[in-house]
């Protein structure tokens, strides 16, 4: 019979459970059980032949939060290290590894309450996660840890900014090629500029914008999402639906502004076309495709005051319907376009948004809209806008239709303009209606009267005197033909547009991986040679970006390393002898060393290349 102090004895304790938790992972540490040999190189191995079968088990890459471990760490983790132990067990050689995601807005900010250096923070971060993780006792090799910060891997992240910067996109071979190849074939008139000109025809500074047209990461007046509260631009994803930082919820502003871009829409249809080679859920694919958006259609052109408003369409069997055409706020040619006199006194009140001059109408109006977000934009709300004072002309029907700017067409979508079919189109109806404007019918099958008709029928009041006729066609022959008489006129073209944009790649803030570009004096970008990497952050005793009042919606950005003007002006020879140069004082975005750092942990300590085993 077994008694109570018998029981007590042998129970399992908390005390216990630590001495063996300790001992097997002291175990686990002197004989390098977790760790995956490389066949050659620093980390390889004496264990005689190595596991024909490989696999890599890759944990989330995490931020060093200042509040350490949360839930949502181990409920990971401990998933993917019983699956990496137990392919490990069925003897492959398996790679576990975790590294840290560590420049980012977190720390500097804290850096800018307490003025800690932001490196102190997230060095102090990260051993403190070590910790933690070390009692859980996950199996991850710690020879292979990196973190973004480091110099010796953010050294290879500028190596890589540098490779796109020097690339471009060749259509024909769907791949990225070296500049220097692109340069040949346009020395050899193999090629022309992306506007048609031979490059034996342009002048020196031609010839560098010329190049800087193909190349796949370059500078770009973009509108971007500008915070004056936090003195940096902003990626949508940092930004709420109600149009505030997602971080200090301070109001958040739509503004023209040199940036660095990665072109990833040159690979749209590689994007879409390579996901039938993957094995994702269906469900996840069609996100992909819609998130890139390919569609075909045609691109016209609205003829307006000597200007060309080009609108991208999927339906140019429905021209004959377009009853106005509506700019984007942002768009460039808004200000060409406004009428310079007052608004005529039959104009309908409801479009000059309460005011005589159309210059003051729109200027309030930007000034409404400013903070407001893309989702916010495009929400099913009540429809405002401002006529421009000035008209387009159909090319199809040859009628004058006026120009209004609305929130609801944006600049980074299609060409940001469009031609405004109401009888068939919701959000157009909705405006059409707020705005008393026409509703033409073109398509047959529904009232119109009284909400669009957005199915199919056969069309309808679409012919001209000048060879279109589509009445009675189906959508498809109507499409073919009206794209056909576009092309023989000289007023459209067939067009494949993507809803993916280009990313933009460049912050206003101090804890982040500097730019491996320089400027000479006439503001022309220069790449630096691989030699000079890695381009270190200087010490400041400021880290703050100089911010203004949240509401300031005209302010400019002033990074905090623009004030360090001993690191920021420099003498260098990049081979034209001694000149003075200036660094770039924005710095990458916190995912530019998070979108690799999988293939460092392959090789980690290799101080010739990125990744090499």
């Amino acid at each position: 019979m077994t008694t109570q102090s018998d029981s007590t004895s042998y129970r399992y304790t908390p005390e216990l459970a630590n001495q063996i938790e300790k001992t097997w992972q002291q175990y686990w540490k002197d004989n390098g059980t977790f760790n995956a040999p490389n066949p050659v190189g620093e980390l390889a191995t004496d264990a005689g032949e190595l596991p024909k079968e490989k696999l890599n088990v890759q944990d989330m890459f995490p931020y060093p939060s200042g509040a350490g471990l949360h839930v949502g760490h181990p409920l990971g983790y401990i998933a993917t290290d019983t699956y990496a132990r137990y392919n490990r067990m069925l003897g492959k050689n398996v790679l576990h590894t975790l590294g840290y995601d560590a420049f980012g807005l977190p720390a500097e900010q804290y850096a800018i309450q307490t003025g800690t250096h932001p490196r102190t923070t997230t060095e102090a971060n990260i051993e403190n996660m070590r910790r933690q993780l070390g009692m859980l006792g996950l199996g991850h090799d710690p020879r292979r840890s990196v973190e973004s910060t480091d110099p010796e891997f953010f050294k290879w992240t500028q190596w890589i900014f540098l490779q796109i910067y020097n690339s471009w996109f060749d259509e024909e071979q769907q791949k990225a090629r070296p500049i220097a190849e692109l340069i040949k074939e346009l020395e050899a008139n193999k090629r022309t500029t992306k506007d048609g000109r031979y490059y034996e025809d342009l002048t020196e500074e031609e010839k560098a914008a010329a190049i800087d047209e193909f190349r796949l990461v370059y500078l770009s007046n973009s509108t971007v999402n500008w915070c004056p509260g936090l003195g940096t631009v902003l990626a949508n994803e940092e930004v709420t639906a109600e149009g505030k930082s997602e971080r200090g919820n301070f109001p958040v502003f739509r503004k023209n502004l040199s940036q660095w871009m990665m072109r990833i829409t040159a690979y749209s249809d590689r994007l879409l076309d390579d996901l039938e080679l993957l094995d994702w859920p269906d469900k996840v694919k069609s996100m992909q495709r819609n998130w890139i958006g390919r569609s075909r259609g045609a691109e016209v052109s609205f003829s307006a005051e000597g200007y060309e408003i080009e609108v991208f369409t999927t339906r140019p069997d429905t021209l004959f319907g377009a009853e106005y055409v509506v700019l984007a706020p942002e768009h460039e040619l808004v200000d060409a376009l406004l009428s310079p006199i007052p608004y005529d006194d039959d104009v309908d009140e409801r479009w000059t948004y309460g005011h005589d001059d159309p210059k003051e109408a729109v200027e309030s109006y930007r000034t409404d809209i400013a903070a407001k977000s893309d989702l916010e934009r495009q929400e099913n709300k009540e429809k405002t806008g401002v006529f421009l004072g000035t008209y387009a002309t159909n090319p199809v029907s040859g009628k004058k239709v006026p120009i209004f700017i609305a929130d609801y067409v944006l600049t980074g979508y299609g060409t940001g303009a469009i031609m405004a079919v109401p009888a068939h189109d919701t959000r157009d109806y909705e405006f059409a209606q707020a705005f008393g404007l026409p509703i033409t019918e073109v398509v047959s099958g529904g009232n119109v009267e009284e909400e669009a008709w957005t199915e199919d029928g056969a069309l309808v009041n679409s012919s001209n005197d000048k060879g279109l006729d589509l009445n009675g066609l189906n959508k498809a022959e109507a499409i073919a033909a009206a794209i056909e008489w576009l092309e023989k006129d000289g007023s459209g073209r067939e067009k494949v547009q993507y809803k993916l944009r280009d990313w933009l790649f460049a912050r206003q803030r101090y804890w982040g991986e500097p730019f491996p570009i320089v400027y000479d004096k006439d503001g022309f970008a220069h790449a630096l040679p691989e030699s000079m990497l890695p381009v270190e952050l200087p010490e400041v005793e400021d880290y703050k970006p100089v911010s203004f009042d949240p509401e300031d919606k005209d302010s400019e950005p002033q990074p905090p390393l623009a004030k360090v003007r001993d690191w920021v002006e420099v003498e260098l020879d990049l081979g034209d002898g001694p000149q003075t140069y200036f660094r770039d004082t924005n710095v990458m975005p916190q995912w530019a060393g998070s979108s690799w750092y999988q293939l460092r942990y392959i090789d980690p300590r290799n101080d010739e290349a990125f990744c090499d085993i």
